[in-house]
């Protein structure tokens, strides 16, 4: 419950603080506490952390990282040796803390108790804590709180006015095993820091007063029920009166709802005080209506309502005032059959995570103005919802999804896996169901969260204490939809099941996933997976699609995490003669990567009574080898290659889609395919569907009406078909985009489209010019005598393991065990005169699918580094090889070409055949005139020489 109190005093007491480290753990034996700490020791300013304020050790090998380290090569690579020296460690699998601190660390300063406090017991709140709080107030010891998601807060009791002293003993070690890669703790993400952020204040309680508001949002009846629970201690309490007023935010002038009162009285506090116990109070369920105009809470009208409960009462001779304010909105999340609804309406989750990724500090920030900032990328490119991937943030957070109507899936801080387990009796079993209810009790009238997870991927015998974790809590707070975990177990007792099926590309599927392993087609969905579903399927962690390091970005680390792995990539890519591109890399395997996600998120929109995904991720990962799947970075800034607009496009409340058998047509065939629309929006639209299709230069070759004042209902099962673009629009060769239009009857307008490509069906004629070859040896000779040759190498005759697919890496090589595929897309220049009858921007797109099927790579590095590849292919950041598919150089007396793209012209394989004819077009004519030269001699031995160095070294 985030509340904000007006009670008879409240000091903020943020500022300097002595501190005294305990590394060894000796000061609660030696009593530190009993008198001020050293004043030679160091001070540091709270809210804040050690590791901010540059008090820890140096990095060393044997830093005590919280976090599994699959790929070990740094540690015995000789390639990494520079990066072991001290005093210049840098690690490869995260960023890198300026320092590091692990242990107790004690913080100590004056308060004054005003003299009006007397008598009134004071109230220690510690908005944020890592990892475990222990405090005195001067000699006495009041309490320990390990939260890892809600405020720390002690009761320091009745105090004298005055001057006292206040000591808190703060430890960043495990307290319970929540799995060392859970993000509330690990160094792959905010980092391990020590430190108290947000809030830190005294606050003088009254005797009698309000202890907790519960609001339960009616959409129906357009009212709320508030639940009040009373503490009185020990007091007799007579005339009590509770008064509840409602006020719509941002609504100026708008009339208070309400009050509604009820009364109460309390006598069973003689009984308590006589029995030795503190504990008393009594409870409150007060209906509040908020009128017929009352507006409901959701993505598209984030309406919130201030509810403040006003406590007076009578105890102990004197009068007691409390009040406390909490957020509502008006809204309901329901089951209906196979998808989420909201007040009732179906929506369609479309998530990404946020993993407590925070490079400056190091650890998230309390401060509303960061939080919109994410919301607002986050809606920008289309998306409703945050999964906070097993840690759950600050009351910040929530505010600003309430105001950016962003949807919260929040979960435990907790990823009982790899070494750790859940339902198996361990310390985290209890740890879980206290941090469910305090995180419920802070937070549960925040209408933004509407989803809970226990935590993520749990490992042990989980299933049925999930099951009844799951039960427990529904039936406690049924104000928003539990699942077990993010990932699994998919159980009957989950209101929706976040499941990583389906998706294009699961773990270990490599060059067999669906975008590697099938040509190129927009009709995929996954329907099989709804029919089969019980209740709402939600695909966690799709994409994990990668682009190449933006090392321009260095820069921005300006705080205490540093990119140090950024400095080993580009040490890399220099030595390997490529430093110069960087750049090129970075928009080339980023223009794959959004290529990717679209495709990923468009097949769970064709799926009709499918729930939603959530996206790993619109954000770069840093951690578990350095995961850079975002198409923005780890600030939340665009990285270049993609618009929020462009994005937006297919992943928004609403999304024409394209049911295309394929990407690549005959030039004298017509394109036939079936229009859908996925709409999620506020209400039902009556629409003007179009089609049009354009060159790329953007002008309009063609465009028909395919249907007016189409009634378009809440959901994605309107189709329209088939549709057909008549042949000739475009003789080719040519790339076109197909755009749909849908244009709703209040003017809004919605567009999403597919680049096509329209070639010549006939195979390509030889060129007498140009000898074509698959042999080594031969095509050496031929061009040593002075002809002009191709070739043709084929994947046995390519000797090294790397996997060249269509797609870029699978989260990363590192982590993942070297899975499949290896590379990052193609790079090359589109106005290179090969490409004259083969249109192509640069990048790798779907017409190059033929091309890449079943083809290898070639390692250049032993061929000069003058020697570029025509056509590159892009190395993933840990190997940095130089890998070409094609490219040309002068031998001898003659020109070669050498490519290992797969040019088989075999039926159906029209891009391939186009290639072939541009490629060969090229060679024949006056342009073919290499930069390079190379003796024939160095160029065999690099062929059939050239090493594998395997891509990766995990143990």
């Amino acid at each position: 419950m985030t509340i904000t109190t007006s009670a008879p005093a409240h000091l903020d007491i943020a500022g300097t603080w002595q501190c005294r480290l305990d590394p060894d753990s000796v000061g609660e034996l030696d009593q530190w506490f009993r008198g001020p700490l050293p004043p030679d020791g160091p001070q540091v300013s709270l809210p804040g952390s050690l590791q901010h304020q540059g008090i820890g050790a140096e990095i060393a090998l044997d830093t005590p990282w919280t976090g599994g380290i699959v790929d070990r090569s740094f540690f015995t690579d000789e390639r990494y040796a520079p990066y072991r020296e001290p005093g210049n460690i840098s690690v490869p699998f995260w960023l890198q803390p300026r320092v590091y601190y692990q242990g107790a660390a004690w913080f100590q300063r004056e308060i004054d108790i005003p003299q009006d406090w007397a008598d009134r017991s004071v109230l220690l709140t510690l908005e944020r804590v890592h990892w475990e709080s222990t405090v005195w107030i001067d000699d006495r010891r009041v309490g320990a709180d390990a939260s890892l998601s809600t405020a720390h807060r002690h009761d320091l009791g009745r105090l004298e006015p005055g001057r006292h002293r206040l000591t808190i003993r703060v430890d960043n070690r495990a307290v319970v095993n929540v799995g060392p890669n859970a993000h509330s703790v690990s160094d792959h993400t905010q980092g391990n820091w020590n430190g108290i952020i947000g809030e830190i204040s005294l606050t003088a309680q009254p005797d009698v007063q309000i202890n907790q508001v519960r609001v339960f949002p009616d959409v129906q009846r357009k009212s709320a029920l508030v639940k009040v629970d009373i503490l009185t201690g020990t007091a007799v309490v007579k005339n009590g009166q509770i008064r509840v007023t409602a006020r719509r935010r941002n609504a100026a002038g708008e009339e208070v709802i309400g009050p509604v009162t009820a009364p109460f009285e309390v006598d069973h506090g003689r009984d308590l005080a006589e029995r030795g116990l503190t504990a008393g109070g009594t409870h409150l369920d007060i209906e509040l209506p908020l009128g017929a105009q009352a507006r409901t809470w959701d993505e598209f009208d984030p309406a919130l309502y201030d509810v403040t409960v006003h406590l007076q009462a009578e105890a102990s001779g004197r009068a007691h005032h409390d009040e406390v304010t909490t957020v509502v909105g008006l809204r309901e999340i329901g089951v209906e059959g196979t998808q989420v609804t909201i007040n009732g309406k179906r929506t369609f989750i479309r998530g990404t995570l946020e993993s407590c990724v925070f490079p400056l500090t190091g650890y998230p920030p309390t401060d509303v103005g960061s939080w919109r900032h994410i919301m607002q990328v986050l809606r920008s490119h289309g998306l409703n919802l945050l999964r906070f991937h097993s840690w759950c943030p600050p009351k910040a957070a929530f505010t600003a999804a309430d105001e950016a109507g962003v949807y919260l899936q929040v979960e435990g801080p907790v990823w009982a896996n790899q070494g750790a387990a859940i339902g198996e009796g361990r310390d985290v079993d209890i740890f879980l169901i206290e941090e469910t209810q305090r995180i419920l009790r802070e937070y549960g009238n925040h209408p933004s969260f509407i989803m809970m997870a226990h935590g993520n991927e749990p490992g042990g015998r989980d299933s049925e204490f999930l099951s009844a974790w799951v039960n427990a809590w529904r039936t406690q707070d049924p104000r928003r939809l539990y699942t077990t975990g993010a990932g699994w177990p998919a159980v009957p007792a989950n209101d929706f099941d976040n499941i990583p099926h389906p998706r294009a590309h699961r773990w270990g599927e490599g060059l067999q996933s669906r975008l590697n392993a099938t040509p190129p087609e927009t009709v995929s969905d996954y329907r099989q997976w709804v029919e089969a579903a019980p209740r709402p399927i939600i695909s966690h962690e799709i994409g994990q699609w990668c682009a190449y390091p933006d090392l321009s970005e260095v820069s921005k680390y300006t705080g205490l995490m540093q990119p140090r792995n950024f400095g080993i990539f580009a040490d890399f890519l220099q030595a390997s003669g490529m430093g110069d591109q960087a750049e090129g890399f970075l928009h080339s395997s980023g223009r794959l990567q959004a290529l990717c996600y679209k495709e990923d998120i468009e097949a769970a929109l064709r799926t009709e009574g499918f729930a939603g995904f959530h996206l790993l991720g619109l954000t770069d990962f840093p951690g578990q080898g350095t995961a850079l799947v975002g198409v923005v970075n780890a600030f939340w800034e665009s990285k270049g290659y993609v618009t929020p607009e462009e994005f937006a496009r297919f992943s928004g409340p609403t999304v024409p889609l394209a049911r295309l058998p394929r990407r690549v047509w005959r030039n004298d065939e017509a394109i036939a395919f079936d229009a859908q629309i996925a709409h999620f929006g506020p209400e039902p639209l009556h629409a003007l569907l179009t089609w049009s299709l354009r060159d790329r230069a953007g002008a309009e070759l063609a465009s028909v009406t395919i249907a007016q004042d189409l009634p378009v209902p809440l959901g994605n099962g309107t189709h329209c078909g088939p549709v057909t673009v008549p042949s000739g629009v475009s003789a080719g060769p040519a790339q076109v985009k197909l755009v749909l239009t849908v244009q709703g009857s209040d003017g809004a307008r919605y567009e999403n489209d597919w680049d096509l490509w329209i070639f010549a069906p006939e195979e390509a004629p030889e060129e007498p010019a140009v000898r074509a070859t698959t042999q080594i040896a031969e095509a050496i000779e031929l061009a040593t005598a002075g002809e002009r040759v191709l070739l043709e190498l084929q994947p046995q005759d390519v000797h090294n393991d790397i996997a060249l697919g269509f797609t870029p890496v699978f989260w990363n090589t590192a982590w993942t065990g070297g899975q499949a595929p290896h590379t990052l897309g193609l790079l090359h220049d589109p106005g290179h005169p090969l490409f004259a009858s083969f249109p192509s921007d640069g990048a790798t797109n779907w017409q190059w699918w033929d091309l890449l099927h079943g083809a290898k790579a070639i390692v250049m590095d032993r061929l000069p580094q003058s020697l570029r590849p025509t056509v590159q292919a892009i190395d993933t950041w840990f190997e940095a090889r130089r890998l070409g598919v094609l490219f040309e150089a002068n031998v001898g007396a003659g020109r070669l070409v050498v490519t290992s793209l797969n040019l088989d012209p075999g039926e159906d394989r029209l891009a391939a055949r186009q290639f072939r004819r541009s490629l060969l077009t090229y060679m024949a004519g006056a342009d073919f005139a290499p930069e390079s030269s190379i003796d024939g001699q160095a160029l065999a031995e690099a062929l059939h020489d050239a090493p594998p160095r395997s891509d990766q070294n995990a143990d």
